[in-house]
C-alpha cells in the first residue's frame, strides 16, 4: 500500500502568508496614524524590486535589481498603507522619492526594537525579468545549477518567549 500524502487543495500556506502580510499592513497603519511610530519602534522592510506593482524612481530601483530594504524610522513622509500596497516617500541622495510597494512584494519585515521578524516567500516574478540561474563553468563542473539564495519562510516559534 503506497503512502500517499494528501494534497493541500486549500493552500493553507498561501493563506498563512496573506494573514501575516496583514500584520505588516496593520503595523504600517499604526505608523501612518497621527504621532507616527510609537516609542522606539521602527521597521526594516525588504521587498522584491521586480515584483508586479512595485514602482519608484527607475534609477533607484535599478541599483537593486533583486531586493531592496527600506527603513522607516525618523525620515519618512506620506506613508499611506492601502489594501493591497503602501506608498511612502524617502530620501535618496538627499532628494525625496516616492515608492509604491505591494504587500505581496514584501519578503521581510523586521522591527529591531522588539526583535520581531516576519519572512515571506518571494513573489512569483515574470520569467523575462527573473535572472537566470548560473551554471558552473569551471572544468570540474558537474553541470549542476547553483542554489539560489532566496529568503526562506521561518517559524515564529524560535522568536517566542518560553
Amino acid at each position: 500500500m503506497a503512502d500517499e500524502t494528501p494534497q493541500d487543495l486549500m493552500r493553507y500556506d498561501a493563506m498563512a502568508q496573506d494573514a501575516l502580510r496583514g500584520v505588516v499592513k496593520a503595523a504600517l497603519k499604526r505608523a501612518a496614524a497621527p504621532g507616527g511610530l510609537p516609542g522606539a519602534h521602527h521597521f526594516y522592510i525588504t521587498f522584491k524590486t521586480e515584483a508586479p506593482g512595485v514602482s519608484g524612481p527607475p534609477d533607484i530601483l535599478g541599483k537593486y535589481p533583486d531586493e531592496m530594504t527600506i527603513v522607516l524610522q525618523h525620515q519618512y513622509w506620506d506613508l499611506a498603507p492601502g489594501e493591497t500596497f503602501f506608498t511612502v516617500t524617502l530620501k535618496f541622495g538627499g532628494e525625496p522619492q516616492k515608492l509604491s510597494i505591494p504587500y505581496a512584494a514584501v519578503t521581510r519585515f523586521y522591527d529591531p526594537s522588539v526583535q520581531f521578524l516576519l519572512q515571506f516567500e518571494a513573489p512569483a516574478i515574470e520569467a523575462e525579468k527573473k535572472p537566470a540561474r548560473r551554471v558552473r563553468t569551471a572544468p570540474e563542473s558537474t553541470g549542476e545549477i547553483e542554489p539560489d539564495n532566496e529568503p526562506k519562510v521561518v517559524s515564529l516559534d524560535q522568536f517566542r518567549k518560553k
